[in-house]
């Protein structure tokens, strides 16, 4: 088991950035790759970022390249999700993940999930 909880969420204005932070604890954090997703109210969860259990591979949905940032700090068991340029449609809980066991943009395959953090982006 591992549990994840996010933090760094909230209200921010349209060009404005926040840094998301998904803590780990139990099993080794490093051990596992991880993902960012993020549900809007009437819409279904969106894959947002992806990192390799080294860091060494990445990858984002279209919507957010070169806005968001995703990494890792196994020393600290701590996940990020930099995000630069907010949009409104970035408006969405921001949940991260662990252990994806299929296609790492399915939210279906993973194992461990936080609670979500709100980010809300105002015009």
């Amino acid at each position: 088991q591992v549990q994840l909880v996010e933090s760094g969420g909230g209200l921010v204005q349209a060009g404005g950035s926040l840094r998301l932070s998904c803590a780990a604890s139990g099993r080794t954090f490093s051990n596992y790759d991880m993902g960012w997703f993020r549900q809007a109210p009437g819409k279904e969860r969106e894959f947002v970022a992806f990192i390799s259990w080294s860091g060494g591979y990445t990858s984002y949905t279209d919507a957010v390249k070169g806005r968001f940032t995703i990494s890792r700090d196994n020393a600290k068991n701590t996940l990020y999700l930099q995000m630069n340029s907010l949009k409104p449609e970035d408006t969405a809980v921001y949940s991260c993940a662990a252990n994806p066991k299929r296609a790492y943009r399915d939210p279906r395959g993973y194992d461990y999930w936080g609670q979500g953090t709100q980010v809300t982006v105002s015009s």
